[in-house]
């Protein structure tokens, strides 16, 4: 390992929201979810994406959001924890069991909203003003999925079209946003240009990253990311997860894989390697049940 120490790297664990979302098989039990995030937390892992207060009839594998919320806010008040909230109805639920961390999901592409979430853009951004306005002590990120493309409308390569489409967005009060490579269509290029483009319009903006691997650039547009200045980077324990609502998605950015390139480096991610594998090989035996070195198989998961 390089002994140069290059600067911390906030490694943003979301398998237990987007990576459990994606199992169809038998319900993931809280005490599984509670026995993995305990592993994470024991592997150094301090930013952690661990639910989602949404629909049970939409996601029935997060069904137990308050649940599991009550259990880690109570074990881990020093960890940063968050979850998913897609109205202000599940940012209430979220609020009143005292978490006072969410982010919040917008589409750039409108067809993608209205597969992901059912609304036009207007409607999209008078739920997260309604958000804002009621829970004014609430922290929101915006999660600004396709940012680089869209399975329905292509790459994305007008980057002034999403700096003005989020300038309605810092209009109301955002203070962090993270761009989202839905579907693995992003390249190292696109990702410096956007993240300049945004930096430079917001530069109060807090940035952090959201690829998936599905052509094997999930690591190579990460750095590039961090190059860019970025220190926030999502990744999924086995690379579990994709975007339900997004054909060709295939998994997030595998945690394993992205704490190896980036403590090798010598930046300081503050995860311990053989640990988040160990939690990993429990991940797959208990929950997806074929762990194959950093990948778990979510077409056939049981």
């Amino acid at each position: 390992m390089s002994t140069v120490h290059k600067g911390k790297i906030d490694i943003v664990e979301v398998g237990p929201r987007d990576g459990f979302q994606s199992v169809k098989c038998a319900p993931i039990t809280t005490e599984q979810k509670l026995a993995l995030i305990d592993r994470l937390a024991d592997a150094g892992v301090t930013h952690i994406e661990y639910t989602s207060f949404v629909s049970p009839k939409a996601i029935p594998q997060l069904a137990d959001a308050a649940d599991v919320t009550k259990a880690v806010l109570e074990k881990y008040p020093e960890l940063d924890l968050f979850a998913l909230v897609p109205n202000l109805r599940g940012a209430q639920n979220a609020y009143n069991l005292g978490l006072r961390k969410v982010c919040y999901v917008v589409s750039f592409s409108k067809s993608h909203n209205k597969a992901n979430i059912n609304r036009t853009h207007e409607q999209s951004l008078e739920a997260y003003k309604e958000i804002r306005a009621a829970f004014p002590d609430l922290d929101v990120t915006v999660d600004l999925a396709t940012a680089f493309g869209c399975p329905f409308e292509g790459k994305y390569r007008d980057y002034d079209a999403v700096v003005a489409f989020l300038k309605d967005y810092a209009g109301a009060g955002m203070t962090t946003c993270c761009l989202c490579d839905t579907i693995g269509i992003a390249d190292p290029a696109q990702v410096k240009e956007l993240i300049a483009r945004v930096k430079a319009a917001f530069p109060k903006v807090e940035l952090g990253v959201h690829f998936h691997d599905t052509r094997g650039c999930g690591m190579v547009n990460s750095m590039a990311a961090v190059e860019s200045g970025v220190t926030h980077i999502q990744a999924a324990l086995g690379g579990l997860g994709g975007c339900p609502f997004a054909p060709g998605a295939s998994g997030n950015l595998s945690t394993e894989d992205t704490v190896w390139m980036f403590n090798e480096m010598g930046y300081d991610t503050g995860v311990d390697f053989a640990k988040l594998v160990e939690a990993a090989k429990f991940q797959a035996r208990e929950i997806s049940g074929n762990y194959s070195g950093h990948q778990i198989n979510i077409e056939n998961p049981c």
